[in-house]
């Protein structure tokens, strides 16, 4: 590769194709991605300097190499100015140069065409008409919201969000999505400023995380995007460093009370369709480079993670749903009842091929305050706890998921599969290998890495099709399917077990 010397361009074991998807997909664990355009920039002027077929292949190499880039990175680069400046640059220089058109004239239309859809993000340009502001899981619970298609989050994204006080009364702010916690504190700052509290309350305010169990973390002021890394029931609180200590979590959302919830009303195909049907579009709007990022912690840093910690956060809630749903079911006999509908509705998402959403909900149901219920789990019918097992043994982590990958490998997409597994595996290529061998680019850890995202872009290569008939309560079970409402406490969540059944073992 042209930005190392001595990095190997050709090598048998890996085509040019291949070897270009490799370094497009994991140039930043090496090399931040503007000065990889940079090198790509001064490497094209070099070339321009030779005669000759060598000089006009390493044009070529070059514009196959910026295609490639555009085409995987797309929405990404409108959040990266720097990197807007120099493709542009590069695409005038390509366009200029008469030679590259011989036999490349697709190509190069390619280019426009892209440099044009990619929108990207230079100050001196026009400004985009605002975005409308997109509402994230568990913010301002409204039908409609819930109910849009979801579209991709990207840093620049205007989010509503409730910043809480010490004595939970709250303040309603507009903010990106990538904002820092100062930025925050200053929106909060500037709203209590105009409402009828008393002065000085804003002075020295600090920004914390405060979850269910009452666990409390101090954010830093440089801190950014932490709107996407918050727990489920976790919320955002501003207060002095004196109140601090005093801070206690939000009542709990979960009124514990008798009667029915909704999942006793609904059918289990009705929502096993409208799991599978979410967590794909969840599962769409994660860019594959954010599985990098994550893992890798590239220059991009979190901003670009948003729509993957999102899914990671959407599984956690699916476990907790199924745990909160059991335990909140007083009468034995229904609450055996829904461990066969759950059971059913894990068949049904295994069938469909969402292994999410089957991961989730078994793990749900091995929580262990749910696992601890005795006599609930002996009304279960044989066949139903054979099942189990059979789902319990798929789940399993032993033999490094054996099981788990025997099955997926025989899915011909579409495919969601337990996407924490595949960060599991992104980190054991991280840790396992060095990233540089004597200054020179390890090409088989790249190699390595780029081979497991390409296993998400083959799960996606086929669009998902779910015969979901519309029926009078199609709407009210996809609203319920979408904004879950939990308890992630599960402190809470034994307390209610051993309400349910104080001497189970």
């Amino acid at each position: 590769m042209m930005l190392r010397p001595g990095y190997p361009l050709s090598q048998e074991s890996f085509p040019f194709d291949v070897l270009l998807d490799d370094i497009v997909l994991t140039h930043s664990l090496f090399l931040p991605t503007e000065k990889f355009l940079q090198e790509l920039h001064q490497y094209f002027v070099r070339a321009g300097g030779m005669e000759g077929p060598e000089g006009l292949g390493r044009k070529q190499a070059c514009l196959a190499m910026l295609l490639h880039f555009l085409d995987t990175y797309q929405g990404l680069l409108q959040e990266e100015e720097g990197a807007g400046h120099i493709i542009k640059d590069l695409y005038l220089l390509i366009m200029k140069d008469e030679s590259l058109y011989q036999g490349l004239r697709e190509d190069t239309l390619r280019l426009h065409q892209l440099v044009e859809t990619v929108e990207l993000k230079i100050p001196e340009e026009s400004q985009p008409p605002s975005k409308q502001v997109k509402p994230l899981f568990r913010h301002f619970r409204r039908i409609d919201s819930c109910l849009q298609t979801r579209v991709a989050f990207r840093g620049s994204d205007e989010i509503f969000c409730r910043v809480y006080m010490p004595d939970h009364s709250y303040v309603t702010i507009r903010s990106r999505l990538s904002a820092s916690v100062q930025d925050i504190l200053g929106s909060v700052t500037e709203k209590l400023q105009y409402s009828e509290e008393p002065a000085g309350r804003e002075d020295s305010l600090i920004l914390v995380a405060v979850a269910s169990s009452g666990e409390k973390v101090l954010l830093q002021p440089t801190e950014d995007c932490v709107f996407t890394t918050l727990g489920i029931n976790s919320h955002l609180f501003a207060c002095t460093r004196d109140s601090y200590e005093a801070l206690v979590p939000l009542p709990e959302e979960i009124q514990v009370s008798p009667g029915d919830t909704e999942i006793h009303r609904v059918e289990p195909e009705d929502v096993a369709n409208h799991l599978t049907a979410f967590h794909w579009e969840l599962f769409r709007c994660v860019h594959e480079l954010e599985f990098v990022d994550y893992v890798f912690h590239g220059e991009r840093g979190r901003r670009e993670t948003a729509n993957l910690e999102l899914l990671l956060q959407r599984c956690s809630e699916v476990t907790h749903w199924v745990a909160t749903e059991v335990l909140l079911c007083e009468a034995l006999g229904k609450r055996a009842q829904l461990l066969k509908k759950f059971i059913k509705i894990a068949a049904l998402c295994k069938q469909n091929q969402d292994l999410l959403s089957f991961y989730a909900v078994v793990m749900g149901l091995d929580n262990a305050a749910v696992s601890r219920l005795r006599l609930t789990w002996e009304k279960l019918p044989g066949k139903f706890k054979n099942l189990f097992r059979k789902f319990e043994n798929l789940t399993d982590p032993c033999r490094n998921h054996k099981s788990y990958r025997e099955v997926i490998s025989k899915m011909k997409p579409p495919v969601i599969p337990f996407v924490p597994l595949i960060l599991k595996d992104l980190t054991f290529l991280h840790e396992g290998s060095k990233t540089l061998v004597d200054g020179l680019v390890n090409i088989e850890k790249l190699h390595s890495v780029a081979e497991k995202v390409r296993t998400i872009r083959k799960y996606r290569s086929r669009p998902l099709c779910l015969d979901m008939e519309a029926s009078p309560h199609h709407l009210q079970t996809k609203a319920y399917v979408r904004q879950f409402q939990v308890i992630d406490n599960q402190n809470l969540l034994f307390e209610l077990s051993y309400k349910l059944e104080a001497n189970s073992q």
